[in-house]
């Protein structure tokens, strides 16, 4: 089942859509929103579910489904807590700047709590302000959770998580350093970020997903050349439950909190740190990691941050080249 949000007003309107992402219909007018939904997961997912039958079959009133016109699929959310699942990324990190990569990052997820209040809608330009703070994308995995206990297991933790999508994780790396030397984590170089036209439960997935993990080429473009080509599952030292639990150890969390993967992260065939799409790899998920492989190679990052003008494109295609989550598209423009 694959449902989304069309714009309207603060939280969206919910819609269930097809599998090929060409139609949709409304749910009763019990569920207006999607985390009306969640918050009511077990009355509203087989009447959902329903739904997404009748839509396949034509067999109840429906629109076309158009990307530009959908909000986030939760354009705001009671949590959004971002890991770092893939630490092949935080080792180039610490390896363009000389330092070590503590061995417990190995076996301790890395997390850090988002701002939550407002996702940008896939669609949606990413506004640009200075050049001096270093404007990223970031293309990650995300999971959506109903209730989860505090002190869940992993498994509980797998058995919580409803939904499936993309976001672009929007960052300012000329900003970050300057946070986290003060010790307390990410505020201002963390903007709001994108979420993927549609989320996706998990049996609809199939095979793609599998003990916590997404498997698929995650496509990442950059002004329409590819940029990233990324295996989700490879390299993924972290699965979505482990990343739950990790969060859950110490509190309870609520239906709608929204977990993020980190930026997707492989090493290149011949386990190196990557290569670019152009050279035959996989290329990268995020600028940062390109700099940081130029300035391991060479002493000093050559690709610049994003600009205004540049259009990100991300999205993840299934054994068909259809887009299973739609895509997320955005040109930087300047506020």
């Amino acid at each position: 089942m694959k449902l989304a949000s069309l714009k309207h007003g603060r939280d969206g309107r919910l819609v269930v859509v097809s599998d090929d992402l060409a139609w949709c219909a409304a749910p009763p007018p019990m569920w207006p929103t999607l985390q009306a939904a969640l918050d009511d997961w077990a009355h509203a997912e087989p009447i959902l579910r329903g739904v997404a039958e009748s839509l396949a079959h034509d067999a109840v009133p429906h629109a076309r489904f158009h990307e530009r016109d959908a909000a986030a699929p939760l354009p705001r959310a009671y949590q959004w807590a971002d890991g770092s699942a893939y630490v092949n990324h935080v080792e180039l990190v610490r390896r363009a700047r000389g330092a070590e990569l503590p061995a417990s990052f190995w076996t301790d997820p890395l997390m850090y709590q988002g701002g939550s209040d407002g996702f940008l809608p896939p669609r949606d330009p990413i506004p640009f302000h200075d050049p001096a703070w270093g404007l990223d994308l970031e293309a990650e995995i995300v999971v959506v959770t109903g209730d989860v206990p505090q002190g869940a297991t992993r498994e509980e933790a797998l058995a919580a998580i409803r939904l499936i999508g993309l976001v672009n994780d929007v960052s300012l790396r000329g900003l970050i350093p300057d946070e986290l030397a003060k010790g307390f984590g990410f505020v201002q170089s963390k903007p709001a970020s994108a979420l993927s036209p549609v989320f996706v439960t998990p049996d609809a997935l199939g095979d793609r997903w599998q003990d916590g993990r997404l498997h698929g080429v995650l496509h990442v473009d950059l002004n329409g050349q590819p940029f990233g080509r990324a295996e989700s599952h490879s390299d993924m030292t972290f699965d979505f439950g482990t990343l739950i639990a990790h969060l859950a150890k110490t509190r309870s969390l609520v239906a709608g909190s929204i977990i993020g993967s980190g930026t997707v992260s492989t090493r290149d065939a011949d386990g190196g740190p990557g290569r670019p799409c152009a050279a035959g790899g996989r290329g990268y998920s995020c600028i940062a990691e390109v700099r940081m492989v130029e300035t391991i190679a060479s002493g000093a990052p050559a690709t610049p941050w994003l600009a205004p003008g540049d259009v990100v494109r991300i999205e993840m295609l299934d054994e068909r080249h259809h887009s299973i989550f739609g895509a997320i598209e955005q040109m930087v423009r300047a506020g």
